[in-house]
C-alpha cells in the first residue's frame, strides 16, 4: 500500500532542495562580477605573498611588509601610468585612425598584395572595416568616460580586496586547515603552503616573461622604425600573458602593422623573423629559467585549462586557469604517487598475533574458551 503522507513529505523536501539550489545559482549569477573581482584579488594577493614573506624573514612585521609591498606596487603603477599611458593612448588612437590610409597605400608598395586585392576586392573590404574600428573600440565619448570610471572603480575594489587578503592570508590558511579532520591537518597545511608558493611563483614568473617580451618587442620595432612601437610592445606584453596563443596573436599584430605601415622588406620580414626567433628563445631558455620552481604541466593540460577558463571567465579566466590546474596537480600528486606504490610499501603486513597463554590455575573449559 502506498504511503501518501511519506510520498508527499519526500516530494516537498525534494522541491525545497531544488528551489534552494536554484536560488543559490541565481544569487551567484547576480554577483558573478564581484566574485570575479574577489578571485582576481586572491590571485594577486597570493602572487605578492612571496615578497611579503621575504620581508618577514628579515624581521619586518606582516602589517608593515604588506604596506611596503602595496606602496611599491602602487608607485610602480602610478609611474607607468604617468610616463607611458598618455603616449600609449595617443599613439594607439593615431594607429586606429590611420589604418584606412595605410590600407589604401599598401597596393602601391606591394605588387603581390595588389594582385590579390584586385582579384578579391580585399582593399575595399578592409578599408570599410578599418573605418569602423575607432567607433567599435571607443564606443563614443560617453562610452569612453563610463568605461574609464568603471575601470577605476574595479581597480580600487580589487586593490582594497587584495590588501585585506594579503593581511589575513595566514588566518585564511589556518581557517582552511581547520576544515580538515584533525589527523589530516599537517598534510593539508603543507599542501596549502606548496600551492601558495607554486601559484605565486607562476604568476610572478609570467609577469617577468611578459616584461621580457614587451621590452624586446619595443627594441625591435624601434630599430626597424615601425610606427607606434610603444602601443605595439604593450600589446605584445599583454597578449603574452595568455597561454599558448597569446604570443602568436601579438606577433601577428605587430607583423601586420609593420607590413601596412612600411615595406615588406626589410620591415615586415625582419619583424616576423624576430618574433619567430624570440618565441624559440622564450620557450626554451627564458620560460624554463624563470619558471623552474613552478609546476610543470603538459601542453594538452595547458590548452584545456586555457580553453575552459576562457569560456568561463573570458581573458581573466584564461590567465588564471593555468595556476588553478597547477594547484590541483600539486594537491593530487601525493595521492597518485600513493596509489602507484607497491602494496608492500603502501600497507606493510600486520604482525602475527601473539598467542595468549592460558592461566595456570584454570581448568580445561576456560582454557578452550581463551584459545577460541
Amino acid at each position: 500500500m502506498i504511503d501518501f503522507g511519506r510520498a508527499y513529505r519526500l516530494a516537498v523536501a525534494t522541491g525545497l532542495g531544488l528551489l534552494t539550489v536554484a536560488v543559490g545559482a541565481f544569487a551567484l549569477y547576480n554577483v558573478r562580477q564581484i566574485l570575479v573581482q574577489v578571485v582576481i584579488a586572491v590571485f594577486v594577493a597570493v602572487s605578492l605573498d612571496p615578497a611579503v614573506r621575504l620581508l618577514i624573514r628579515h624581521g619586518v612585521r606582516r602589517s608593515v611588509a604588506v604596506a611596503v609591498i602595496v606602496v611599491l606596487a602602487l608607485l610602480i603603477l602610478v609611474g607607468f601610468v604617468w610616463s607611458l599611458v598618455p603616449t600609449l593612448v595617443g599613439q594607439g588612437g593615431d594607429l586606429l585612425r590611420n589604418i584606412p590610409q595605410y590600407l589604401q597605400e599598401l597596393p602601391e608598395r606591394s605588387q603581390t598584395y595588389r594582385e590579390v586585392a584586385d582579384r578579391y576586392g580585399l582593399t575595399e573590404k578592409l578599408t570599410e572595416y578599418a573605418k569602423t574600428l575607432p567607433g567599435k573600440v571607443g564606443g563614443g565619448a560617453l562610452g569612453v568616460i563610463a568605461g574609464i570610471f568603471s575601470a577605476i572603480l574595479n581597480v580600487l575594489l580589487v586593490t582594497v580586496l587584495t590588501i585585506y587578503f594579503m593581511a589575513d592570508l595566514p588566518r585564511i590558511r589556518r581557517g582552511i586547515v581547520r576544515l580538515v579532520p584533525r589527523q589530516g591537518r599537517p598534510r593539508a597545511a603543507q599542501a596549502i603552503n606548496v600551492v601558495v608558493d607554486k601559484v605565486g611563483g607562476y604568476m610572478i614568473g609570467n609577469l617577468i616573461i611578459s616584461l621580457f617580451a614587451g621590452v624586446s618587442s619595443f627594441a625591435c620595432l624601434f630599430l626597424m622604425d615601425v610606427p607606434f612601437a610603444l602601443p605595439l610592445a604593450f600589446f605584445v606584453a599583454i597578449t603574452d600573458l595568455i597561454p599558448l596563443i597569446g604570443a602568436t596573436v601579438g606577433a601577428v599584430g605587430c607583423t601586420v602593422v609593420a607590413l601596412v605601415t612600411g615595406d615588406v622588406w626589410p620591415n615586415a620580414v625582419v619583424v616576423a623573423v624576430f618574433f619567430l626567433l624570440y618565441q624559440q628563445l622564450e620557450n626554451y631558455l627564458i620560460a624554463p629559467r624563470v619558471l623552474r620552481n613552478t609546476v610543470d604541466l603538459s601542453s594538452i593540460a595547458v590548452l584545456l585549462a586555457a580553453l575552459v577558463g576562457g569560456a568561463t571567465l573570458g581573458v581573466v579566466g584564461a590567465l588564471m586557469a593555468i595556476p588553478v590546474v597547477a594547484a590541483i596537480k600539486v594537491l593530487m600528486t601525493p595521492v597518485v604517487e600513493a596509489l602507484n606504490e607497491p602494496p608492500a610499501e603502501r600497507d606493510p603486513p600486520a604482525a602475527p598475533p601473539v598467542p595468549i597463554p592460558p592461566p595456570r590455575d584454570q581448568g580445561t573449559e576456560e582454557t578452550s574458551k581463551l584459545e577460541a
